[in-house]
């Protein structure tokens, strides 16, 4: 079982950016109600994933950096990275086949001979 790892400002280029694997980023605050109702899904993102996604939580209010380098203006708002690049953005609480839809269109799938 993994978690989502909280990250901050000063680890997002580690946690995210250098990652070998694609990386779910949960930009949220804890006063936001959408944002707790989507937390469970994350996390079962998390546990569902182990090995193929790192899970990340950064919260805007104490990680405003972050949050302005990317534009977030609503949250939850949840980035997906590959390679160090932004390949995928959800705003709002979404359903979790949302989010295992585009998970699974971004995995390295066998070139076609």
């Amino acid at each position: 079982m993994s978690a989502a790892i909280d990250i901050a400002d000063a680890t997002f280029e580690a946690e995210v950016l250098r990652s070998d694997i694609p990386v779910l980023v949960d930009f949220w605050a804890p006063w936001c109600g959408p944002c707790r109702v989507v937390a469970p899904v994350v996390q079962e993102i998390a546990e569902q994933y182990v090995g193929k996604v790192k899970v990340v939580k950064i919260n805007t209010d104490e990680n405003p950096q972050t949050a302005s380098q990317y534009g977030i203006r609503s949250i939850p708002t949840l980035m997906l990275f590959k390679g160090g690049q932004k390949v995928d953005v959800v705003v709002g609480a979404v359903p979790k086949a949302t989010l295992t839809t585009i998970l699974e269109k971004h995995f390295d799938t066998p070139t076609e001979a």
